[in-house]
């Protein structure tokens, strides 16, 4: 899953577990540069990404990866920046009780439920500004 930094979804790919995120990146900063127009030039993910693979492809296709890690270890909560991005997403995903156990056996169903929770939730930020300007 992709998002833009206010959170609305640019594109989807769902695998099986058994399958790594870095092996998708490539997969997956084609599908936001189609989305897109070719318009993304740098995108924050996580450290599933790491790797050169993951690197040299996303910067092929355009787009430069920076990573959102904790630099040195730490006691506690540390709040790391922009790591909001990459996790606020999933946060709201976790409201959909129908997306908290998998219980779909295709691929294309747990993809087509993600984007009915996406259309729901951009329906929301919708009403919010039409009710704020009116």
């Amino acid at each position: 899953m992709t998002g833009d930094t206010l959170g609305h979804l640019l594109s989807l790919h769902v695998t099986p577990a058994s399958q790594q995120d870095r092996d998708q990146a490539i997969q997956t900063a084609q599908a936001v540069q189609e989305t897109t127009g070719r318009s993304v030039e740098l995108a924050y993910v996580d450290q599933g990404y790491t790797g050169e693979r993951p690197v040299q492809g996303a910067a092929a296709r355009g787009t430069k990866l920076e990573m959102v890690k904790l630099l040195q270890v730490k006691r506690g909560f540390v709040l790391l920046p922009r790591r909001w991005v990459v996790e606020r997403p999933f946060a709201w995903l976790a409201r959909f009780r129908r997306l908290a156990k998998d219980h779909e056996r295709l691929p294309k169903a747990v993809a087509g439920l993600h984007f009915i929770a996406f259309v729901c939730i951009m329906l929301g930020d919708l009403m919010a500004v039409v009710r704020g300007s009116s």
